[in-house]
């Protein structure tokens, strides 16, 4: 009898893009716990998800990108580390499963400075694991997490949990850490957008495809819950630092998906994470990538 498997195989997926290579590497998953949605009743929320797949919990996935091409290996995000529980920290498996060695990235391009972004930075004594890559970020998100002033105003929680946990997460990679602003190109043919109110210094990036295919948008933390946060932009987040901002920029990067035909790529969009954008009588909807046997 064949010894059955006592864990799921790492979650990796490999999807061609013009000149790239951009695999999915999986951190895991959260569950979302009640309450998560402000501005909606927890019966709001389940009947939504109940419409949506059938049941009401709501699982989401924590996935990172790596793109590899022109020589080169940059990871979109870093994963949780040990910090979040038994169903996140799977980043390194994944990695190895796609055969990238924390070694070979040369840039870790970071959307927001939360725990399942970035907690896996660092090993929990605070050495850095990825010895050569470049930190990139907005220069907003810096500022504002290291900024004493707003530390010092903000919850016990919101202390511990996101600005000393950032400090100690970043200070390993001091000096090799760039900045950039609103529009700029931060890697050839990658250009951060801000998409400020999740976090102040939140991020999506824009890949250009090249041979004639769409562009990629990388969106971070754009969407949560693709059940409920697609078709209604408006629902926010417990985790959303500016709700109404966030609120606001969730629909600009949705129109700017749809007007230009973009592939998504969500950190929180279901494995393996890749999906097209339409508007049917005046309601997005999300069409998620099916599962393509080939690279």
């Amino acid at each position: 009898m064949s010894r059955l498997p006592a864990r799921q195989v790492p979650a990796v997926y490999h999807r061609r893009f013009g000149d790239w290579l951009v695999s999915t590497v999986s951190d895991g998953y959260v569950d979302s716990p009640p309450g998560a949605m402000p501005g909606l009743t927890q019966d709001e929320v389940d009947a939504l998800m109940v419409a949506a797949q059938g049941t009401a919990p709501i699982r989401t996935s924590v996935n990172m990108f790596a793109l590899r091409g022109h020589g080169k290996t940059y990871l979109f995000d870093a994963g949780s580390g040990t910090t979040m529980g038994p169903s996140c920290g799977r980043l390194p498996d994944s990695l190895e499963a796609a055969g990238i060695a924390p070694g070979d990235i040369d840039a870790i391009v970071l959307t927001h400075v939360h725990p399942d972004h970035s907690n896996g930075l660092t090993s929990d004594d605070g050495k850095a694991l990825f010895p050569r890559a470049e930190i990139i970020v907005h220069e907003t998100e810096i500022s504002h997490w290291f900024d004493d002033a707003a530390m010092a105003v903000a919850t016990e929680r919101a202390k511990t949990r996101y600005f000393a946990s950032a400090r100690f997460r970043l200070a390993p990679y001091k000096g090799r850490i760039r900045t950039f602003r609103d529009g700029e190109e931060v890697l050839p043919g990658i250009t951060g957008i801000l998409c400020a109110g999740h976090t102040p210094g939140h991020a999506s990036y824009r890949i250009v495809g090249g041979q004639g295919g769409p562009d990629l948008m990388i969106w971070g933390d754009t969407v949560h819950i693709p059940e409920i946060q697609v078709p209604r932009p408006e629902i926010t987040m417990l985790y959303d630092a500016e709700p109404p901002l966030a609120a606001a920029s969730r629909k600009m990067i949705f129109e700017t998906v749809v007007r230009d035909g973009l592939l998504v790529a969500g950190m929180h969009v279901h494995f393996p994470g890749f999906a097209r954008m339409a508007q049917v009588d005046g309601q997005y909807r999300l069409l998620p990538e099916p599962w393509n046997y080939e690279i």
